[in-house]
């Protein structure tokens, strides 16, 4: 017998044993380690014969255990030898508890044991139930009936669970007999394994225990299939595996013909199979003919299978159309949709990738194989039918719509890295026409790496686009970039913004920027945009100098490099003052057909920049519609004329004098009604800069028709008020961009009352049409009495009534009497009468002419 076990322990140690196997021979003489057994230590000892032996106290109804860890629990084989030497009965018995969540074989726990006597003497296998034992196969009767009992047991347990215990009463182990068979998958794990007998004093020293085997007998089994990359996987087993069955090529078979170029054992129980070309997108089917344990084990035939799906990177898919304006209608659908198009050599499967839009709004893909070089259409689940029979077509259940004017299409994989995105804006179309609706934005190089809208177009096809196919606007670009304007964001930063993407590394080159007078550039760096480059300078710039910035040589994402220098004026902008930039024009009721317009004057001898500054409205007496000037940098010289419309194309189409380099048009303008309102311009704040309030009324009076006729300002220094508003001469209407047809010098206040001009000429020509009065000096609280009388004393017109004066005061006369016609050629007495808070009367006197043309 022991000869046996000792053969056993020599396999073992050739083998290397693992560490779910357990042998137990007790050859060391030692049962408190390797392993180490705890319990009732001091009841037990190892005996000459080199065998577990009780030496328990000798009473009557004494339990004792001993317990050692193990874990096999399932698809194991359980051994041991054992030496009853007394008669067996209900108080004397012996179990071998096979598995055990607890090392408290006397109290409650989980798990199997062997009861070998009690009252039928008998050998059989029951399940412990916490505090209660079911027997789940209940062996014959009388099996160990005599006053020695030696007998081997052996218990099987499969990886279904099916129980087989077995008996070898002359304990040699080549005879052992079934007690029978049972299905019991309850507890599928272990903790420890060990003994607990019970007995009267005289048998206290009776029990012997040897040879404890317990063995895997489990095939090793597929846990868990991992792809590690394009080409390789890895496979997790149920058990350590042999290195010769694992690292033989001929057991791996992909797919049905194809096996790997390297197997590696990652760990005892994992291995990597690595292929020579990438796995197929999808399904793909491992074979493996066969594979072994440590113990022998062999599992053959095993099939798996593993989905995959390679990771797209960064521009290997691309958008390539997008159909955001539908009206007026073409040939297309009316749905939006975009286009996408894989520009790898790989498969990418779609399911879980997403699109989403500038407001946040996203979608999923759902399952669709996209194949290399193919073009998808992608729109709502609802549209798809639409679009079948342009072509390939994905439906989201979900499609965040896409704005006329402009908007963010974003595409994600389904790690959640941007694979593309485009910020889209209508004027990308580069066509007036077709940017109104109906036509397609198209990607007119698809392998370019460049952005923005110098890399899109209008569909050039007659439908409207191209929906699922070849784009019609395919090309390349060969132009260079061009500086298109440089702007300060701090005394030493300024930003270069180009007509389209840069080249990262060519534009970080700190030689290829000079900035004069005397700045010494520092740092370069480009921004996220590509389209703008930042530089850091040594000293701030000063504020209002004129410098000029030059790029010698900058390459764009398409390797195109400009060959000459470029230049742009720049400037550090001062900090604006309220009064600053003032409203010098208003056309609030343009003829038929035309757009309302305001224009402003930067008055100062300052350069300001107006970046998010604000035009507004007033709606019963509080700010109402308020429109954004521009976000970007927006620089206004002094002196310099922005005027603000909705279409810069209809202005100029209606006054061919117009200035349209100085026009700036925005998406809408606030509503300005055709009989009154106000005007009014904000700081970035909503501090107002400067306000309005315009009347119909304040028209020349003799015009019949005032459509289409602006108000201009008078005088440029002058005070934002009615007095120093009139109409535009009528023979030119509106002066969009230029001098105002009304525009007066500011006379020199160097006495109390003062008439600008001296000779006026009201016929609306243009020239002289308006008489402006000047007082100042006045006490606080005095009321004015303007009066106006010609050479024979006779009262003309009265400018104003008992109005409350201020400091300076400014005063209209048209030309136009009481009664609303035009006073006649000759001279006139302008009288200013003026009443304090005391009762006290000032008067001034002056004399203006009327004129005429002849």
């Amino acid at each position: 017998m022991r000869q046996l076990f000792l053969l056993i322990l020599l396999l073992f140690a050739l083998c290397g044993t693992a560490s779910a196997q357990f042998l137990e021979t007790f050859a060391d003489g030692d049962f408190t380690q390797n392993p180490a057994w705890t319990g009732d230590v001091a009841s037990f000892q190892v005996n000459a014969a080199k065998q577990l032996q009780s030496k328990g106290p000798a009473v009557t109804g004494t339990t004792l255990q001993l317990m050692t860890p193990n874990t096999l629990a399932v698809g194991a084989q359980w051994e041991f030898y054992l030496q009853l030497a007394f008669a067996t009965s209900s108080g004397n018995y012996a179990e071998v508890h096979l598995t055990s969540d607890n090392q408290d074989l006397k109290g409650a726990h989980q798990g199997y044991f062997v009861r070998i006597g009690g009252t039928e003497d008998e050998v059989s296998l029951y399940r412990k139930d916490g505090a209660t034992a079911v027997r789940i196969i209940n062996g014959p009767d009388k099996t160990v009936a005599t006053t020695n009992n030696l007998l081997r047991v052996r218990v099987t347990r499969t990886e279904a669970s099916v129980w087989n215990l077995e008996v070898d009463m002359g304990a040699t182990g080549q005879n052992f007999v079934s007690q029978g068979t049972a299905q019991d998958a309850r507890y599928p794990t272990s903790a420890f394994t060990g003994v607990r007998f019970t007995y009267s004093q005289a048998n206290a020293q009776k029990f012997f225990f040897d040879d404890f085997l317990i063995k895997d007998i489990s095939a090793p089994a597929i846990l868990e299939m991992k792809v590690a990359g394009a080409r390789s996987v890895e496979i997790k087993f149920s058990e350590p595996i042999t290195a010769a069955s694992a690292q033989n090529l001929q057991n791996y078979l992909l797919n049905g013909g194809v096996q790997p170029n390297t197997v590696e054992l990652v760990d005892p129980s994992t291995l990597r199979l690595t292929f020579a070309s990438d796995f197929a997108t999808g399904t793909n089917r491992l074979q493996i003919a066969e594979i072994r344990d440590l113990q022998g084990n062999t599992a053959r035939n095993l099939q798996t299978t593993f989905d995959y799906s390679p990771i797209a990177q960064s521009g290997e898919v691309r958008i390539t159309e997008i159909y955001a304006d539908l009206n007026p209608l073409q040939d297309l659908p009316a749905a939006e949709f975009f286009e996408i198009h894989n520009l790898s050599d790989k498969t990418f499967n779609l399911q879980g990738w997403t699109y989403s839009d500038a407001t946040t709004n996203s979608a999923s893909f759902p399952s669709y194989l996209l194949k290399p070089g193919s073009y998808v259409i992608v729109c709502a689940a609802a549209d798809t039918a639409l679009y079948k029979p342009f072509g390939e077509v994905v439906g989201l259940p979900s499609f965040p719509s896409l704005n006329d004017s402009g908007d963010e299409v974003e595409l994600f994989n389904v790690q959640g890295q941007l694979i593309d995105k485009v910020v889209y804006t209508n004027a990308w179309y580069r066509d007036t026409q077709k940017k109104e609706g109906g036509w397609t934005l198209e990607l007119v190089d698809v392998n370019t790496s460049c952005k923005g809208a110098a890399a899109w177009k209008a569909s050039e096809d007659p439908r409207g686009g191209t929906p699922g196919k070849v784009n019609s606007v395919q090309g390349k670009d060969v132009t260079a970039p061009q500086l298109v304007q440089a702007t300060t964001t701090a005394p030493d930063k300024v930003v270069l913004r180009f007509d389209e993407p840069l080249d990262s590394l060519t534009a970080s080159v700190l030689s290829v920027y000079q900035i004069s007078p005397d700045v010494t550039v520092t740092h370069v760096r480009v921004l996220p945009s590509s389209f703008e480059v930042e530089l850091t300078l040594q000293a701030p710039l000063r504020e209002n100098l004129k410098y000029t910035v030059t790029a010698q040589g900058v390459q764009d994402c398409s390797g195109n490099r400009a060959t000459t220098q470029q230049t742009a004026s720049l400037v550090l902008p001062a900090v604006a003052q309220k009064g600053d930039v003032v409203i010098n024009e208003i056309l609030f009721n343009p003829s038929t057909g035309g757009v309302d317009f305001v224009e402003l004057v930067n008055r100062t001898n300052k350069y300001l920049n107006l970046q998010n500054w604000q035009l507004a409205n007033r709606e019963k007496g509080e700010l109402g519609t308020i429109k954004t000037i521009s976000t970007q940098p927006l620089l206004l010289a002094p002196g310099g004329y922005l005027v603000l419309t909705s279409d810069a194309k209809v202005l100029k189409e209606q006054y061919p004098n117009s200035k349209p380099e100085s026009f700036l048009q925005l998406s809408s303008l606030p509503s300005y009604n055709d009989d009154a309102g106000n005007v009014v311009l904000l700081l970035p704040d909503k501090t107002i800069m400067d306000e309005v309030a315009y009347n119909a009324a304040y028209h020349f009076k003799l015009i019949k028709n005032p459509e289409g006729i602006s108000l201009e300002r008078l005088q440029l220094t002058g005070p934002s008020t009615a007095a120093n508003f009139h109409s535009a001469a009528t023979y030119i209407k509106a002066t969009p961009g230029y001098l105002n047809s009304q525009s007066q010098t500011a006379a020199q206040l160097n006495q109390k009352l003062t008439l600008t001009p001296k000779v006026f000429t009201p016929d609306g020509d243009g020239v002289e049409d308006v008489l402006l009065l000047h007082f100042q000096g006045v006490a606080p609280g005095s009321v004015a009495h303007v009066t106006v009388y010609d050479a024979s004393g006779r009262k003309v017109r009265t400018l104003a009534g008992n109005q409350l004066a201020g400091q300076e005061n400014l005063v209209q006369w048209d030309g136009l009497t009481d009664k609303g016609t035009k006073a006649a050629v000759g001279y006139y007495i302008v009288l200013v009468e003026l009443f304090n808070l005391n009762g006290d009367k000032e008067v001034l006197k002056e004399t203006t002419v009327v004129g005429g043309r002849f």
